[in-house]
């Protein structure tokens, strides 16, 4: 069953669900997968080490999914130097 809001109308996604910015564990591998099943998974950008690691991650779930995801970036003090 597909239900349609104006979030599911917005990312293109067949349920109203959004994988929360889960640091440690937002990888292309949960992501990926949220998205498969209909809604919208998250990377968590706070996760990886630098820029690069990010764009690989990035690129590794669009190889893993065609559906919509995210990024999700921390706005909050960094927890480790840069």
């Amino acid at each position: 069953m597909t239900i349609v809001t104006r979030i599911t109308k917005l990312f293109n996604i067949r349920h109203p669900i959004i994988q929360g910015g889960m640091h440690h564990v937002g990888f292309a591998e949960m992501a990926a997968p949220v998205s498969n099943a209909g809604g919208l998974g998250m990377i968590t950008a706070l996760t990886m080490p630098d820029a690069e690691a990010l764009e690989k991650e990035i690129r590794k779930c669009r190889s893993m999914t065609d559906k919509p995801f995210g990024v999700n970036l921390t706005i909050l003090p960094m927890f480790k130097d840069i």
